[in-house]
């Protein structure tokens, strides 16, 4: 069987010659079907945390996506009408600056996160996912309704966010900018596994009594993880949003937090690179597929079902010949 660090940097170095063969032949559009890889493959990184490790399966994550999406898209807006945006008599300004709104992304998530965690963590299995359901269907429609920013028809931005030192209009910097983050969401990812929080949290997915006999709390445990996830994912939204120069209310749809968990399950759940794997082949096969037939997902559907019957560890179990987590 293949080592699954083999693997990983496999997967790592052919997201990066890709592009650089698209940019040889000069194929911006293959740089942007990698660059959205890129990016769904950093959210469902962050769902990763908490479905992965804290075994919370949450058909809500799409919250925290849109949350980050709309955040770069009111301070774009505003920035580029030149008004300022009045929250409860506060005056914030817009701003074009991605590391600006990348942090209001991340804080903006992490609190959505940590508000409906603490109600959605009194609850488990079957009823957590419908309540994660039920907080992803209400900014759904909260989206739909606020027409101050486009309401159903979302909201258009015109020009592209800027960071220091780069020109992100170009497609192969703001693709490398999104794989550093990638790579920095990964290298994150991974010590929070190796590291007692991670350890602790893991027992509590699989043995949560024996966690509280030790003196840890599983709830606490697995809200930190829900918040970290949710802050993560909100950062892909806010790049997602940026790549589009677009938001509207399907940010929140529960069918994007479904394919996010696909995109996990086809990689191999709990497994580091997993996501990445998996938002590569789920992209992969949207273009190609969908360019010969609109029922594409029923290809998806079959691949998923021989992935959960042949190979409950994803594609990377299959080629390191582990399983992965269970959730």
């Amino acid at each position: 069987m293949i080592p699954e660090r083999l693997v990983n940097w496999v997967a790592l170095l052919g997201l990066l010659a890709v592009p650089l063969w698209a940019v040889v032949v000069d194929e911006p559009f293959t740089i942007t079907l990698v660059t959205r890889a890129v990016i769904l493959a950093i959210a469902a990184v962050g769902l990763n945390i908490a479905l992965g490790i804290g075994g919370l399966v949450s058909l809500g994550h799409a919250v925290f996506f849109g949350i980050g999406g709309y955040a770069m898209g009111i301070l774009a807006y505003h920035a580029q009408t030149f008004t300022s945006l009045n929250l409860i008599g506060l005056v914030i300004p817009g701003t074009k600056s991605m590391p600006v709104i990348w942090l209001v992304a991340i804080v903006i998530s992490a609190l959505a996160a940590w508000i409906i965690g603490l109600l959605s963590l009194r609850t488990s299995g079957v009823y957590f996912i419908m309540i994660t359901l039920a907080f992803g269907q209400m900014f759904f429609y909260f989206a739909i309704s606020w027409s101050a920013y486009g309401g159903e028809d979302g909201l258009s931005i015109y020009v592209r966010n800027g960071f220091p030192g780069l020109n992100t209009l170009v497609p192969i910097q703001f693709f490398g900018l999104c794989l550093v983050l990638l790579c920095v969401v990964l290298f994150l990812n991974a010590r929070l596994q190796n590291a007692p929080f991670g350890l602790a949290l893991n027992a509590a997915r699989q043995v949560p009594t024996r966690v509280e006999t030790v003196g840890l709390n599983p709830v606490r445990l697995k809200l930190v993880a829900f918040v970290i996830s949710g802050a993560i994912t909100g950062l892909a939204g806010a790049l997602f949003a940026d790549l589009n120069r677009f938001v509207s209310p399907t940010m929140f749809s529960w069918q994007l937090s479904g394919e996010l968990i696909v995109l996990i399950i086809i990689g191999g759940v709990g497994r580091l690179y997993g996501p990445v794997i998996g938002a590569c082949l789920f992209v992969a096969l949207e273009h190609w597929l969908g360019g010969l037939t609109e029922f594409w997902h029923v290809y998806l559907g079959l691949i998923l079902l021989a992935i959960v019957l042949f190979a409950r560890g994803g594609i990377i179990g299959l080629l390191t010949g582990k399983e992965g987590a269970h959730v």
